[in-house]
Order: C-alpha cells, then sequence, then structure tokens
C-alpha cells in the first residue's frame, strides 16, 4: 500500500490499514473516467471566510463576495455551499442582500447548492417562523440543499437523538415543500457509539452501548424523504482514528472501527453533499490528522470517490478550516482553494 492509499491508518488499531475500501469489498477502479464531473466542483465559503469578510484593502487579493466568487469561478469552481451571507458593510455601505449575491452568482455561473444555516434546536411557531425564512433565503439564492455546520444533537443518549430525529422530520418536511433536501454536517464525536444500555447512571440514563454509532442510529431515526446527509470526509477519518472501543451492555470492552466509505456505499443517495477536506495523519495528534489542501494529504479521495456508488449524483465542497493566512499572507486561502480545485478536477476512477 503507497503512502495514500491507506484510508486512516492510525497507532495502536490492529489492522486499522485494511479499513476503508478493502473492508467494504469494493475493488480499485480501473482509471477510466472523471470522478467529479466539472458541474460538481464545489467549494464551501468557509474556507475563504477571510477573504468574502475583508473590508476593501490594498493587497490585491479578492475581498467580498462579488470578486471573491468572481475568482472561484475563474478557477473552475461551478458550485458554492455558503457559510453566512454577510460582507464588509465598507464594501457598497451597507450589507449585501441575498438578491445581490444571486446576481454575483448567476453572473459567475455559479450555482449555490447549499448552505450552513441554523436549523432550530426546538419546535415553537417563533422556530418555525425562523425556519421559514431560512428557506426564503435558500430559495433566492437557488440552492437544492438547506444544511447545518453542527450536529442533530451533542447528547450521547438515544432519547436525545430520538428528539432530534423527530424535529429534524418536520424540518425536513417544509424544506421539502419547498423543492430543498435538508441535510446535516457531521463532526467526529457524531460517530462516537450511542449510550443506549447498561446500568443507569444517577440521572437514569444508560452507561453503556449496544455498539451502534449516533449518526448512524440517526439515519434510520430519520424519515429518508426529508433528511439528508453531507458527510465531512476529513471528520469521518478522525472519527475512525477516535472512536473505535466502546463497552457493552455486559460490560466488556469491545473494538468496532468505523468504516468511513462503507457508511456511505451502503446508503449513498442519502449522500447528496460531501466535504472533500483532506488530512495528513498525525497520531501524536488528538484528531490523528491536521488539515491540508486537497490533494497533500493521506485521506485516498480517488478510491473514495471511485467506490461509493451513484456516480456522478454527488457534490463534494472542498474545505479546509485552516486555509486563511491572516494578514501575514492574506491570499492563502483562494491559493489553497486553486491548488484543491485541481486535485479534485485530476481524480480519475
Amino acid at each position: 500500500m503507497s503512502r495514500r492509499r491507506i484510508l486512516g491508518t492510525f497507532a495502536g488499531v490492529a489492522g486499522a490499514a485494511a479499513v476503508g475500501a478493502a473492508s467494504f469489498g469494493a475493488p480499485a477502479a480501473a482509471k477510466n473516467g472523471v470522478l467529479v464531473p466539472p458541474g460538481k466542483r464545489g467549494i464551501i465559503l468557509y474556507s475563504v471566510r477571510d477573504r468574502i469578510s475583508a473590508a476593501p484593502d490594498t493587497s490585491g487579493v479578492p475581498y467580498g463576495f462579488e470578486r471573491v466568487l468572481g475568482r472561484l469561478a475563474e478557477i473552475g469552481y461551478k458550485e458554492v455551499e455558503f457559510a453566512g451571507y454577510s460582507q464588509s458593510t465598507g464594501i457598497l455601505g451597507r450589507q449585501i442582500t441575498p438578491e445581490e449575491i444571486r446576481k454575483v452568482l448567476d453572473d459567475n455561473g455559479l450555482r449555490a447548492n447549499g448552505s450552513h444555516a441554523s436549523i432550530p434546536g426546538t419546535v415553537t411557531p417563533d422556530t418555525i417562523a425562523a425556519f421559514e425564512r431560512t428557506l426564503d433565503t435558500a430559495e433566492i439564492l437557488g440552492m437544492q440543499h438547506i444544511g447545518t455546520g453542527s450536529d442533530p444533537t451533542n447528547s450521547n443518549y438515544k432519547a436525545d437523538w430520538d428528539a432530534a430525529a423527530d424535529r429534524w422530520n418536520l424540518f425536513g418536511e417544509m424544506a421539502a415543500a419547498r423543492g430543498l433536501k435538508l441535510y446535516t454536517h457531521n463532526h467526529d464525536a457524531a460517530y462516537n457509539f450511542l449510550l443506549d444500555s447498561g446500568p443507569l447512571d444517577a440521572l437514569g440514563r444508560p452507561t453503556r452501548s449496544s455498539g451502534i454509532r449516533k449518526l448512524e442510529y440517526f439515519f434510520g431515526a430519520t424519515d429518508p424523504n426529508y433528511v439528508w446527509f453531507e458527510m465531512d470526509i476529513y471528520w469521518a477519518h478522525v472519527a475512525q482514528h477516535r472512536w473505535h472501543t466502546y463497552t457493552d451492555p455486559d460490560g466488556n470492552p469491545q473494538t468496532n472501527i468505523f468504516d468511513p466509505l462503507a457508511t456511505v456505499a451502503t446508503r449513498t443517495k442519502r449522500f447528496p453533499l460531501f466535504h472533500a477536506k483532506d488530512g495528513r495523519r498525525n497520531p501524536a495528534l488528538t484528531n490523528g490528522y491536521e488539515m491540508t489542501p486537497l490533494g497533500e494529504g493521506d485521506i485516498d479521495y480517488g478510491n473514495f470517490f471511485a467506490n461509493m456508488g451513484a456516480k456522478g449524483y454527488h457534490n463534494p465542497m472542498w474545505e479546509q478550516d485552516t486555509a486563511p493566512g491572516g494578514t501575514a499572507d492574506p491570499g492563502r486561502s483562494l491559493r489553497f482553494a486553486e491548488v484543491s480545485y485541481q486535485h479534485m478536477s485530476s481524480l480519475r476512477g
């Protein structure tokens, strides 16, 4: 196995190098086609948030929606996922409107394909009205998906995930009525094990696990017509590194190594969106990886995209949380955007 062919190898867990496509049983695909079609190559604007939010300056680096989106279109991106709708008021003398953002998208041949918006944590008349306004903005921008950048709940307990499923089914039905798919974006903790069995603690909560992972429980608890998923492939590999043991109902330690590829391949149509975020293996770190531009890390994106099924259906959005270079290097995030686009467009399978 080459360095880039190893999916999530981590120190101290025997056999971890066999996960990924190998553990799912998918053979390496022949190099016979583009894995990410040109119209599906996307970016979440969080990666270039420093330049979206930047006030007019003399650095020569694009700033604000009009200039930054124009540059991303020049690089070749066709889809964008939003992480907010505001820019510096120093550009227009006021805040930009969703209608003006839509014009910038249209002028540059870009499509808004999602947003990390706010999904209410409760169901009340006020939160329902607020979510309707979120859907209004998504419609103005021409989105097909609307979502959130956080997990449905931070809890480890089944009862809280059941409550979250009820809430998401409701908001998902509201989104579907507008022709939108409601999605949740994972971090690594969502693939930790659900506490759903064993002795109860002092608050009456279970202390052990049947071995099901929290987000995988959520797959079954939600209506597939109303609730969808965006896998952050980097955080899924962090989950593989971190969350591999649990205590079963009888008090015995168990090992179960998470397989990001198998999780997608067995329900591939529920994952319309992905974050294509790369990472370099570093077992000394708690997360086991450090973020890099796409193509400069150890996550085998060619193998992942070749074997997850439904070729041409998915929409990968490049993301790198650490892309901004600050005042010392204001052009870094857009340089990383270009490097990452080039790698995404080069993937064959």
